[in-house]
């Protein structure tokens, strides 16, 4: 497996932004579909959003008005941008190639006063 490593979490307030970013290695990246997960304390890892190789997001309906999904194919490079952020957005969120199966390490995300 290519490894993907996620960066950019942090503490951030209710409202706040952040943007994810991940890091890929492969050779082959501009033909995977990517994707972004996230888990939270006490339950299973949900999808988030994905993206296809031709750049297509699609995202889980109730966060598509506030989270963001792209890709720069050149930099082998997928962002996750996070606005107005809230408390139940709190997670490791973690990134996700399917075509090679690979996960990124995780990069915690905490929404708190």
């Amino acid at each position: 497996q290519v490894p993907l490593v996620d960066s950019g979490g942090e503490l951030v307030q209710p409202g706040g932004s952040l943007k994810l970013s991940c890091a890929a290695s492969g050779n082959f990246f501009s033909l995977s579909s990517m994707g972004w997960y996230r888990r939270s304390p006490g339950n299973e890892r949900e999808v988030v959003a994905t993206i296809t190789s031709e750049g297509r997001p699609n995202y889980v309906s109730s966060l598509k008005d506030r989270f963001t999904i792209s890709r720069d194919n050149a930099k082998k490079m997928v962002y996750l941008q996070m606005n107005n952020l809230k408390p139940e957005d709190t997670a490791v969120y973690y990134c996700h190639d399917f075509t090679l199966g690979s996960w990124g390490q995780g990069t915690q995300v905490t929404v708190s006063s």
